[in-house]
């Protein structure tokens, strides 16, 4: 870790050591993955106690936790649950729902692909859970409901007992009853010439049939409230939540628009950033995000490798920036790779507002929103890559949009890698925790041996590729790069070191 001189966090935790916890659709070898079934986003709710996950086949899918639920509410399960260190954090399947289909837009000849950008939840009322989703061009603000569905199994005839007029047999006589009509009647005219002295049995007329609700089924049903469509020219990248609980911004490559969670037809354009002239375009909005605690402040990133903090109070169209954020270039490094890698792919606010994370292709950084001389720390994420440059930029790998996240307490931050790794890094001041994991039922296998860390505070997964001695195919941990296989989307539990991470089309879960 490279940083200010000013500490991130007081305190050296130690290390943390990671366990498998569980994994949804794992593939068994040689399985094909089906290109729709691939994890495009995932979401922690507030509380933790849910986790959703989008995929490019347009499909929203509900996890919910269990070990919380199950240890009741007795003395004596809290006193356990305390004890339990190590509790191994368990989530179920709740329920899934198609969200988006894929759509064509005939005024443009533009395919639009049903693939889930991005899922934001937002306040629970009632029991229900209410998110939002995304592909490129329609937001879409869904709740999920338990409704309890009554269940007939019988109806309130002794199917057993047949009456004596023959107007209800049972299945040895059917054949020679007369048919029904309702109520009882009979088809057969000859009745009609009967006496019209009716006698009502006593307790009704047991052939008038009458449900019976013997159970209450409950089932999950997921509404579409509203539709925010038609506002984005170019496609979403970001949606995020206010704090206030009522608005929201969504972001595409040029604009930012700040919507009402109630009001569906209408939005208001608070960032432009697209020029008179589009050849005069030099950057574009990669990530945008509200802050957690103050509803008038937000922060998005460009291409550029900058981050801008703006002030809603300040004007209805924020163009000018309350703050920027950027690294200065080094004289004499600037090539034609520089601009491609220092964009943006993703930013988080830390918990506590003060802190926010960028992910460019090379590196994460940790600013300080007090500090807009530079980052207070850097974690080199891909410095071995840079031999490799050239062969990722033919195959557009290097246009990957990794993204971060970061600890509830904020002393550690991860982010994804190709060979379906990702790393944690320790972000409190004198930490020299780096941990390579790998999206499988043995995380821990990549792990470099301690004595072949440099004495330096770097880990060895942040050392440059030695000269000539490394296969530029080959990471710092001696281990060769899939390229074909990258851990783009995670998310870290907002109370506890869990993490969630999509493998392709699995969601490998992951506590410390």
């Amino acid at each position: 870790m490279n940083g200010g001189d000013d500490p991130v966090m007081d305190g050296t935790p130690q290390p943390l050591e990671w366990k498998f916890a569980q994994v949804f659709g794992e593939r068994t070898a040689g399985e094909e993955i089906q290109e729709v079934d691939i994890i495009s986003a995932i979401e922690f709710d507030k509380s933790g106690d849910h986790l959703a996950t989008g995929d490019r086949g347009g499909r929203v899918v509900l996890f919910e936790r269990t070990d919380t639920k199950e240890a009741g509410g007795s003395r004596k399960d809290l006193e356990r649950m305390e004890h339990a260190v190590n509790r191994h954090p368990e989530f179920r399947y709740k329920t899934e729902f198609q969200s988006h289909e894929p759509e064509f837009d005939y005024l443009k000849s533009l395919e639009i692909e049903e693939k889930i950008n991005k899922i934001r939840w937002c306040q629970t009322a009632n029991s229900a859970l209410f998110l939002l989703s995304t592909n490129d061009k329609t937001i879409k603000f869904w709740k999920v409901q338990e409704k309890k569905i009554k269940k007939i199994s019988e109806m309130n005839v002794d199917p057993s007992k047949a009456l004596r007029n023959g107007t209800i047999g049972n299945s040895s006589n059917s054949g020679i009853s007369k048919p029904l009509l309702e109520n009882g009647g009979s088809s057969d005219r000859s009745s009609e010439h009967a006496s019209n002295d009716l006698s009502f049995p006593q307790g009704g007329i047991p052939s008038l049939r009458l449900p019976v609700v013997t159970s209450l089924e409950a089932s999950l049903i997921a509404r579409c409230r509203r539709v925010y469509a038609h506002a984005h020219d170019y496609h979403i990248n970001s949606i995020s939540n206010n704090s206030d609980g009522e608005t929201f911004i969504s972001a595409d490559d040029l604009r930012i628009n700040l919507w009402n969670l109630e009001i569906s037809n209408q939005s208001f354009n608070i960032v432009d950033v697209k020029p008179t002239n589009m050849e005069d375009l030099t950057e574009v909005i990669t990530s945008a995000e509200f802050h957690p605690t103050h509803c008038n402040m937000l922060a998005y990133s460009s291409s550029k490798g900058c981050i801008r903090l703006i002030d809603l109070r300040q004007s209805a169209l924020c163009d000018s920036h309350a703050k920027i954020f950027e690294e200065q270039e080094q004289s004499g490094t600037k090539s034609f790779f520089t601009e491609i890698i220092a964009s943006v792919s993703d930013i988080k606010f830390a918990k506590d507002g003060r802190h926010i994370l960028s992910r460019d292709y090379m590196t994460l950084k940790l600013w300080d929103i007090n500090m807009d001389s530079g980052p207070v720390a850097t974690f080199q994420v891909h410095e071995y890559l840079r031999p490799k440059l050239c062969d990722l930029y033919e195959n557009d790998s290097i246009f990957d949009k990794f993204e971060c996240c970061l600890s509830g307490d904020g002393m550690r931050v991860a982010t994804g890698s190709y060979s379906n790794l990702f790393r944690v890094f320790g972000c409190a001041n004198g930490s020299s925790e780096a941990t390579t994991l790998e999206a499988s039922k043995n995380p821990m296998r990549r792990q470099v041996p301690a004595q072949s860390r440099p004495s330096r505070s770097l880990s060895s997964i942040t050392r440059v590729v030695r000269r000539g001695g490394e296969s530029p195919s080959v990471d710092a941990n001696g281990n060769s790069i899939d390229s074909t296989t990258k851990l783009l989307h995670l998310a870290w539990h907002p109370t506890e070191n869990s993490i969630a991470c999509a493998a392709a089309n699995s969601l490998y879960m992951y506590y410390a």
